[in-house]
């Protein structure tokens, strides 16, 4: 071991050296009382030039300073002699090679064992002792004014100090910081991980780059900070190790930035979500508990889906200030906890909620309660009975949140939320993202209320009257018929209608429920009234047969063709889907008339056994086009193909400008025979042009 290297004991054991003398290069000059050198230091020679060999026993003065200052350095050695005060400062110094060294200086009197004087010189080049100095104050400088914190801990992971931006980040004044652990200055913090860190990279020698942590400190103790922490070991120039440096840096508004991003995301992903699994069939209850299963767990822990008993039976749900809410819950879903969801009402079951209720308050005003911090005397008011509030305290209720159901301006219902094991409340943005769902999945609801409503209604119809003559309606100029099959009082299965729909557009429907009498009547009926329900849902063609089909397998196995139509005047076309009915015809200027290529189907009663789905097809239709829809008793006779009396029809569609009263009279005329028993529905619409 080279003597540089050799410990040096201090303290409670050896350490090594700093190397801040090896970087200052400090030379030992010693001499007597007369002025001559007795001692020469390596550094003395690396630093004035001479050997020691050159040095030694020559008058210093004479060997190192210039002729002009030999009286002025005579004068300061003989006061430090005889004062023993110590002299400190810059001179200039010639050495060797004839040039002048600027040198700082540090002279002190020694005194021996017998009582001789000496004089000992300290000297550092000073160009080096500035440059440390500036080093050293720059160094100051920037860890006293650098916005980002800024810390040391010794090898026992202390503070050792702290910059004023970690004080301010702290909260803790600078002074308090030193000899003490992370865990004793901040202890809202996670201190364990980060001692852990520290202790790694104290031990490794690795540095730590942007280490993300979030947590609380004494400046701010209500709300979380996120901070970006960097560690690294610090050493000497002899890799003595001292402790670890850190800096940190407060990145708390990137951090809720990103914290407000990530719940943006998942808020639209929850919304695409719900968009996509709400709704998927018309069943009430179904629908209710597809809104329950998205909102647990990412919104709630509990969900529970209720509607008025009034809306559920078709009645109006008007509350008055003091009147309660009957209310009758369709679906309750639930994270985790079990008391929370026998505090709910039962799905089926009814429950008569009280006026001061917040589920009543809810339903009542259309808004949304929300009570971000729930507290004792707050659960009677959101449980159903003391029973189930004791349940919801034991499940650890703490935050709640009731919004409205609300369809096409009615108050349906409500979406009823609880967290329990979820520790954030319920707030603004929560508040935001429920009624969205809400909203959602209202118009769903609402959908198969009335499809509910719609079938409920086909079931029990015993017979509905034939429709009278079609309403006006934007776009369209509409013509129609009907012809009763033999006496003209019988009445048949086949209907025909024109259903106004909202933006303008309008439903065509023709329609022949196999059969006669009064049982084929009765079926036409409570079809034309379920149809003329879904058409007011505006679903798509396809799909709205789909749902006429189910109605129709319910109605003692009644079977029925059907074309359903819907014109677009904005879009000038028509979107048409078939279920085993004969095809439309179009008429238009300049073109012979056509029978549409349309998928032909499966009858109404046959598709929900056999699978098969609807589809639909658009067709263009512009000012002056028409659209022929007919049942086959127009066209059929048991003397002729189907094929000639289609061909026949077409040919009497031979011009696009006659009166479309007129059409129908020619092709009731020349195509209905008089033997013919099967009723004729006819329906003609001749687009126009809009205003």
């Amino acid at each position: 071991m080279s003597p540089a290297e050799a410990p040096v004991a201090e303290g409670d054991g050896p350490v090594r050296p700093s190397g801040l003398l090896d970087v200052l290069n400090v030379a030992s000059v010693v001499l007597d009382d007369a002025g001559r050198v007795v001692l020469w230091s390596p550094q003395a020679e690396e630093l004035f030039g001479y050997s020691a060999q050159e040095a030694l026993g020559q008058y210093a003065a004479r060997l190192m300073v210039h002729d002009q200052h030999v009286q002025l350095v005579g004068k300061l050695f003989a006061d430090v002699m005889r004062t023993g005060q110590s002299w400190a400062g810059a001179f200039p110094i010639r050495v060797k090679d004839g040039s002048t060294r600027l040198v700082e200086f540090r002279n002190m009197r020694l005194m021996d064992d017998r009582g001789d004087v000496y004089a000992l010189g300290l000297a550092a080049d000073r160009s080096t002792v500035r440059r440390l100095e500036q080093d050293v104050a720059l160094s100051e400088r920037i860890v006293q004014q650098s916005p980002i914190g800024l810390a040391v801990w010794d090898t026992d992971l202390r503070f050792v100090s702290v910059n004023p931006a970690l004080a301010k980040i702290n909260g803790v004044p600078a002074a308090d910081h030193t000899g003490r652990t992370i865990r004793e200055v901040m202890p809202l913090l996670d201190s364990d991980a980060l001692e852990r860190t520290a202790r790694q990279v104290l031990e490794t020698g690795l540095p730590l780059v942007d280490q993300f942590t979030v947590g609380r400190t004494p400046a701010d103790p209500d709300r979380d900070h996120a901070w970006s922490v960097s560690m690294y070991r610090l050493e000497d120039a002899m890799k003595t190790v001292f402790g670890v440096a850190a800096s940190i840096v407060d990145v708390t508004e990137q951090y809720r930035a990103g914290v407000e991003a990530e719940a943006a995301r998942r808020r639209l992903a929850l919304i695409a979500d719900a968009s996509a699994k709400i709704g998927t069939t018309l069943e009430l209850d179904r629908t209710a508990c597809e809104l329950a299963d998205v909102a647990v767990p990412e919104l709630a822990d509990v969900a529970a889906v209720d509607l008025l008993d009034a809306v559920v039976e078709g009645r109006p749900s008007t509350l008055g200030p003091s009147e309660p809410a009957m209310i009758r819950a369709l679906a309750v879903r639930a994270e985790h906890d079990a008391d929370a969801v026998r505090a709910a009402d039962p799905p089926g079951q009814l429950a008569l909620y009280a006026p001061d209720r917040l589920v009543t308050e809810c339903v009542r005003t259309g808004s949304p309660v929300v009570v971000p911090h729930v507290k004792d005397d707050d659960l009677p008011r959101i449980a159903r009975s003391p029973e189930a509030a004791v349940l919801l305290g034991r499940a650890g209720l703490h935050s709640y949140l009731a919004v409205p159901l609300i369809a096409r301006g009615e108050v349906l219902g409500a979406l009823d939320l609880k967290r329990t094991c979820n520790p954030a409340p319920f707030d603004e943005d929560d508040v935001v993202l429920a009624r969205e769902l809400a909203a959602r999945a209202a118009v769903q609801i609402d959908n198969a209320r009335w499809y509910q409503n719609a079938r409920n209604t086909a079931v029990t119809l015993q017979r509905s009257l034939l429709p009278t003559h079609p309403p006006v309606t934007r776009g369209l100029e509409v013509a129609s018929r009907y012809q009763p099959a033999g006496a003209a009082g019988e009445v048949g299965g086949d209907w025909f209608d024109v259903i106004p729909l909202d933006g303008g557009k309008t439903a065509l429907v023709v329609g022949d429920v196999m059969g006669s009498g009064i049982s084929a009547a009765a079926t036409m009926g409570r079809l034309r009234t379920a149809t003329a329900t879904l058409a007011a849902l505006d679903l798509d063609p396809a799909l709205l047969l789909e749902h006429l089909d189910k109605i129709t397998s319910d109605l003692d196995h009644s079977i029925a063709t059907c074309v359903y139509a819907v014109h677009d005047p904005q879009l000038r076309q028509c979107r048409i889907a078939n279920a085993g009915h004969l095809p439309p015809a179009r008429v238009r200027a300049g073109h012979p008339a056509e029978l549409l290529d349309l998928p032909t189907g499966v009858p109404l009663g046959v598709g929900a056994v056999g699978g098969v789905a609807f589809s639909t097809t658009t067709v263009g239709f512009g000012p002056g086009d028409e659209l022929v829809f007919y049942t086959d008793g127009l066209v059929e006779t048991r003397r002729h193909s189907l094929d000639e009396r289609l061909d026949a029809m077409l040919a009497l569609l031979d011009d696009p400008m006659r009166p479309l009263e007129e059409v129908c009279d020619l092709l009731l005329r020349r195509l209905h025979h008089p033997d013919n028993h099967d009723d004729v529905a006819l329906l003609i619409a001749r687009a126009q042009a809009l205003d």
